[in-house]
This record gives structure tokens, C-alpha cells and sequence, in this order.
């Protein structure tokens, strides 16, 4: 019997229909075809904490900088997710391995770096040794389904994909747990350090420094209204020199130095991936990412999009008939856009070589007008987007003619005036949503370049009996402007930019294997809001700032814990190790010699400006909510990001944090420091001499609750 095993239960479900026969759907799997078909939820399996090793110094709740470097050496454990139902999938997989009639088994994860990982940590954790194929499929196609059947090759083909994946991942383990104990042990303040989401906390805490540092400098610009259009002159830095320049060019006229007529074609736009989605969702509606991320999770579980954590922008040919299906019916025209286009072309969005992972979000044919009336506000927003991008990437380009002039005062031929227009011809996708490109602008006139102006002739300024054809306009200059979400994902997606070696922009721009840029399409939403959660940035209104504990990390911490180089880096040794050019051994030799510094790196750089001289408390172990040292506060044991602030009317409210907490007293029992210890460590405490509201005494198993603190067990 062959097990096949994909990464999410929608794919398993494609896989099924793909295959001949009928399909039996059992509790945690499917068979079909003579196969079992069955699913991870995700990263089914994840590393250890530090506090889940038994027997190591570093083990115990408490941070001691004596305890450094954290290092399981060869000795890596392992656990199964406690999210909703992750441990039951995985005892479901796992009793599917172990199997007698099992005798091969099919990796249907994702085709990426990622959904490798996920197989070989099902299958490592479940003892398995029995003979493994890869069935490498981009499409939920049937066709591409069955067709990716045919050319399976044994999983020791992608050992070098599973190496990278495996050193990416105890990588960042020993890296933030190193650095961010070190930090936070030293300054007596939580320090949260990762590799992505220290470099993203940096981009914010710079942009900011350069706004606070910012010295406004006051210019000026002359403007000539010469009829039906407007010269403007460059920027001047006296007013003098432009009152006399004013006086110059109305009097004499301009030379027009030349008169540039183009008609452009603006292609359409691609496909979404998420990380466009979302940012177009910031942009014209305000949504976070996260807010994007979880309506579109909800389309995809309600089968009206495709999958929403990619990060290509086109489709495979396999995928070509159903778009034609979707563009050929007026049944996503109603309640989406105002008219069907005239002409669409699916081919445009076609692009095998494009697609390593899951294809661009689409509509399924389950969405139409009236599956909209059963969304909320969020949903339907995003619903109507994705469905407008589809009729836009498909649509004819956007034709206009763009005309600028440049003249100059007759006496005056080092400063330059320019004009420009643009006039739409043909609207093409931009007639889908018109909102988004042509914004009415009632105060001023519509600029008209004659037709009659070209290079080489005078035109002199239009008299005017109460000399009011010029005018002087003061300005100022701006500092850069802050970030929102939708231009800090773009940074992330694009990080390469701020990378100058041209070797390591390229590692950080290859998607074959992994999402280019930091983060991915599905954790950027996560690392944003955690930043925000633990209080390194705000939010006002659609625009990020860093908090001052944020630019205090940012201050301390060492620079290759906040440059992006440090991913590049990394990303550019991963794909030597997914070719086999290098060896995972010797990337982590090298991880644990720079982890090993890091103690030392932070004590002699260590800025006394920064130190909590009154840490609150000693620290009791890890939060179950955010990963955060806990601590104590009076009768309660708090994560440490939590802080609250007592309103005018006397209440106190939570200002930041991730608000996980848990009492001293349960049900008339006061637990000891020993016994949170033992429950921050994932370890059951039994307690008895509890009471319930009647008074009566019962006895009970404690577990530690991500939701609610502790919850109790009766087993």
C-alpha cells in the first residue's frame, strides 16, 4: 500500500479527486485509488525549547549568562505542535507510517524548502526508514496532479533541499535563543532577537531616526501659466533668486529646448501573490496583513480562492483552462466590477518557469455574487479585489500619451522648466476599478500641451493686464515617510535592495526554493504583528513606528543581529547546501563558533545608557503565547511584554503585550514557584486540596494553557 502525505488537508482532498476510482473518507485520511492519502497541519513537528531538555544548566526557568552558549550539540529533541488538533493528526500520520501494509510512502508536501522540511519531521519523529518518492507538483490541477505521478523520484533526490531546510531551521533556533537571553539577561529588559524580525524592527527604527533626524530647508519654485498649461522651474534656494527669475521669464518668454511626445502601454498587472494582496488591501482599505491573511484563509476553508500563501504571481498551463472558464462567464461580473471587460487574455499570466510553490490567488467557480451576501466586510473586500486583479491581469494594457516640455528663460539657460501631461486613449484594465488610477481633483484645470509647440521656438508668456501669470511658490523639504504595512511587507519582499554585494542581492532574490526577500508570504503577516504585540512598533492609522524599547534593541544589539546582509548571507549558503555543494556539518561548525561569541559580544559592547538597573523579577520560563521570558507580578505570573495603564476613570487597561497570565490561586490553592516552573516547562503538575464554588475539595492534573493560563485535567 502507498501513503501518500501532503501538507495540507485541501491538497490532500485535490490529490484524492485526481486519483481513479471512488474516494473513502476516514477520520484523518482518505483512501483512493488504492492509496491512502492523508495530511500534515503545517509544522506538525517543531524543536524543543531550551526548557524541555532535561539534565542541561541552560534547562532550569531561570536566565543565567553563565549558562551560555545554549547548545543540544548532536542531541536535537523534538515535539509535536499543541495547536488545535495537531496531535491528533499526528498520531493519525503516524499510525499510517508505521503500518505493516505501508510499504511506500509519497511526499505530497509543498514543492519548496518548507513543505520538505515538514515530511522529513513527520517521518524522523515517527521512526520511519521504509523507501520514500517526491511528488513534486506546483498545481491543484487534475491534469497536473496525475501527470507529476509519472515523474516521482526517490526522496534521496531532495536531501540536499531537506539539509537546508533542517539548517535554516536549529540555525535560527541557536541563534535566538543565544542572542535574545544574552540581551535580555544583561539589560534586565526583554529582548526578543530573530533573524528576520530583528532585521524588520531595524528597517522601521531607522526610517524613524532619519524623520526625527530630518532638518527642513526651505526652497523655492517659480510657476509660469503660459495658457493651457503651467511651466515649473526647478528648485531655487533664495526667493530672491526667484523673484528675479520670475520677472526674467515673464518679460522675455521661454526657449523650448524640446517637446517629448510618447504613447505608452502599460501592461497589466500580474497575478496576486499574498504579500501583493496584502498590500494593496493596506492601501485602499487600511487592512492589516494579518486581517488580509486571515479573510483570505477564510475564502480558501469556504473553497471561494485558491490557496493564499504563495508568493508567485502566475499560473501553469495546466491552470489555463480553468482561468478560461472563470473569464468566459459573466458570473463574476455582477457585484464585482462594473462592466465586463470587452477582450481578456489568460495567456498573459501564464508562466511555468514562475511557479516553484502554489500558484497566484484566483477565484474558484464557487464564487459568484451571491456567495458575497454570506461574507463579513473583510472577506468581501478582499473577495471583490482578488476577483477585479484577475479581470485586470487579464485585461488590455492602458494606453496614454505622455507629453513633457522643457524651456528655459531667454536669459536664464541654467535653469530648466519643465511641463507635463498625460492623456488616457484607451482605459483598458484600468477601466476595472477606475477608483484606483484616476482620482478626481476638482481645484485644479486640465493641463493641455498645444499641438503646435515644439523644440526650438520662443513662446512668450501671455499678457496679462493684472500681472497675475507667475507666481512664486514656496516649500520645504520632507523626511522620508513612515512606513505602513503595505510598504514595510514590500521591503521585506524586496530586501535585497538594501544589500550591496551583488552576489548576496541575488541569494535573497531567488525564489526556486524559498520565498525571496526575509520572512515569507505567510510569516510576514506574524512577524509584523509580533513586533507589535511585544511592543517594538506601533500602530497610527495605517502607519508603523518603533517604540523606544524598539530602537533600544536595535541600539544594542550587535549589527549583524539587525542587517539584512546576515539572511543574504545565509539564504546564499542554503542554496549551496540544496546543490551539495557545501555540507550542512560545516554551516552549523560555523552558526555555533558565532552563537558561542555572542555572550561576550554583548558584554563588551554593552551600553550602560540601556541597562534596567530594577529588573522586576527572576525569570520562571518561557510564555506559551509569545515565546517571551515570564515573570512574576504580585499573586500573578505575567509574560514580561504585558503593561497596563490606569484610564481616568480609574480602570486599568493593557497597553502592550501579548496578555498571557496566570494566577497563584486555582480554585483555592496557591501553586508554588517550583510548580510554574514545572508547567512553563510542559510538564503536568497534579495538585489536590482544590474547591470548587459548592466547597467541595477535588483533586486535579494542572497543564499550561496558551489561552487561559492553566487548564485542568480529570484523566
Amino acid at each position: 500500500m502507498q501513503l501518500i502525505i501532503a501538507e495540507k488537508r485541501s491538497v490532500a482532498l485535490a490529490i484524492a479527486q485526481a486519483l481513479p476510482g471512488p474516494t473513502t473518507r476516514r477520520d484523518g485520511y482518505i483512501s483512493a485509488g488504492g492509496k491512502i492519502i492523508s495530511w500534515a497541519q503545517g509544522h506538525l513537528v517543531e524543536l524543543d525549547m531550551p526548557e524541555q531538555y532535561k539534565g542541561r544548566p541552560w534547562a532550569t526557568g531561570a536566565w543565567r549568562i553563565e549558562d551560555l552558549p545554549i547548545d543540544p550539540g548532536d542531541d536535537w529533541q523534538w515535539h509535536v505542535g499543541t495547536g488545535k488538533g495537531e496531535g491528533q493528526q499526528y498520531r493519525v500520520l503516524a499510525n499510517l507510517v508505521r503500518r505493516k501494509d505501508t510499504e511506500l510512502i509519497i511526499n505530497a508536501c509543498d514543492p519548496d524548502r518548507e513543505g520538505e522540511a515538514i515530511f522529513r519531521r513527520i517521518i524522523h519523529k515517527a521512526g520511519c526508514t521504509k523507501p520514500a518518492k517526491r511528488l513534486w507538483v506546483a498545481s491543484l490541477d487534475e491534469k497536473a496532479i496525475t501527470g507529476a505521478f509519472t515523474h516521482m523520484h526517490d526522496e534521496s533526490c531532495y536531501n540536499g533541499l531537506a539539509d537546508a531546510a533542517d539548517a535554516r531551521a536549529k540555525a535560527d533556533w541557536l541563534v535566538g535563543m543565544n542572542a535574545s537571553r544574552a540581551y535580555t539577561i544583561l539589560y534586565g529588559r526583554r529582548m526578543s532577537v530573530g533573524r528576520v524580525q530583528t532585521p524588520t524592527l531595524a528597517l522601521v527604527a531607522d526610517r524613524d531616526r532619519q524623520i526625527r533626524d530630518h532638518v527642513a530647508k526651505p526652497y523655492w519654485t517659480v510657476q509660469v501659466d503660459m495658457g493651457t498649461y503651467t511651466l515649473n522651474s526647478e528648485r531655487l534656494d533664495s526667493r530672491d533668486k526667484a523673484q528675479n527669475l520670475l520677472a526674467s521669464a515673464v518679460s522675455e518668454g521661454f526657449d523650448i529646448e524640446d517637446v517629448a511626445r510618447t504613447r505608452e502601454r502599460t501592461a497589466p498587472p500580474r497575478l496576486y501573490d499574498l504579500t501583493g494582496l496584502q498590500k494593496d488591501m493596506n492601501k485602499t482599505s487600511g487592512m492589516t496583513a494579518a486581517a488580509t491573511l486571515k479573510a483570505m484563509q477564510a475564502l480558501y476553508e469556504a473553497q471561494l480562492v485558491t490557496y493564499p500563501r504563495t508568493d508567485s504571481q502566475y499560473i501553469t498551463h495546466d491552470d489555463l483552462d480553468s482561468l478560461r472558464n472563470l473569464t468566459a462567464t459573466g458570473r463574476l461580473v455582477e457585484g464585482f466590477v462594473d462592466k465586463r471587460p470587452e477582450t481578456t487574455e489568460p495567456e498573459l499570466v501564464v508562466n511555468d518557469g514562475m511557479v516553484q510553490g502554489h500558484t497566484a490567488i484566483l477565484p474558484t467557480t464557487r464564487l459568484d455574487a451571491a456567495a458575497l451576501d454570506h461574507l463579513d466586510q473583510d472577506q468581501k473586500q478582499v473577495a471583490v479585489r482578488i476577483v477585479r486583479r484577475m479581470w485586470e491581469a487579464t485585461g488590455a494594457p492602458y494606453v496614454h500619451d505622455h507629453t513633457e516640455v522643457k524651456a528655459h528663460a531667454r536669459t536664464r539657460e541654467d535653469i530648466i522648466f519643465t511641463a507635463t501631461t498625460d492623456t488616457p486613449v484607451e482605459q483598458g484594465w484600468h477601466a476595472i476599478d477606475p477608483s484606483l488610477h484616476h482620482r478626481n481633483n476638482n481645484e485644479g484645470r486640465q493641463e493641455i500641451i498645444p499641438d503646435n509647440l515644439t523644440a526650438g521656438i520662443h513662446a512668450d508668456t501671455p499678457w496679462d493686464p493684472n500681472n497675475s501669470v507667475g507666481k512664486v511658490a514656496e516649500g520645504r523639504t520632507s523626511p522620508p515617510k513612515r512606513f505602513t504595512e503595505a510598504t514595510l511587507l514590500a521591503a521585506m519582499e524586496h530586501a535585497s535592495r538594501f544589500v550591496e554585494e551583488d552576489h548576496l542581492k541575488q541569494a535573497l532574490d531567488d525564489d526556486e526554493t524559498h520565498s525571496g526577500g526575509i520572512g515569507t508570504p505567510a510569516t510576514r503577516a506574524t512577524i509584523i504583528e509580533k513586533l507589535v504585540s511585544s511592543g517594538y512598533i506601533t500602530r497610527h492609522g495605517k502607519t508603523l513606528e518603533s517604540t523606544p524599547e524598539g530602537r533600544i534593541l536595535v541600539d544594542v544589539v550587535a549589527k549583524e543581529l539587525t542587517d539584512v546582509k546576515t539572511t543574504a548571507d545565509w539564504e546564499e549558503t542554503f542554496t549551496r547546501i540544496e546543490r551539495s555543494e557545501q555540507s550542512e556539518d560545516e554551516f552549523m561548525r560555523r552558526i555555533r563558533t558565532y552563537v558561542a561569541r555572542i555572550p561576550n559580544q554583548a558584554r563588551a559592547h554593552l551600553d550602560t545608557r540601556h541597562v534596567n538597573r530594577h529588573p522586576e523579577s527572576e525569570t520562571y520560563g518561557t510564555c506559551p503565547r509569545c515565546g517571551a521570558p515570564v515573570i512574576r507580578r504580585g499573586k500573578t505570573w505575567i509574560c514580561s511584554t504585558n503593561q497596563r495603564e490606569r484610564r481616568a476613570d480609574g480602570s486599568w487597561v493593557q497597553t502592550r503585550g501579548c496578555g498571557w497570565r496566570m494566577f497563584t490561586l486555582i480554585a483555592g490553592k496557591t501553586l508554588t514557584d517550583r510548580q510554574c516552573r514545572r508547567l512553563l516547562n510542559g510538564r503536568p503538575v497534579k495538585v489536590s486540596g482544590l474547591k470548587s464554588r459548592k466547597g467541595t475539595k477535588f483533586s486535579a492534573t494542572l497543564r499550561l494553557d496558551k489561552d487561559r493560563g492553566v487548564a485542568m485535567s480529570f484523566k
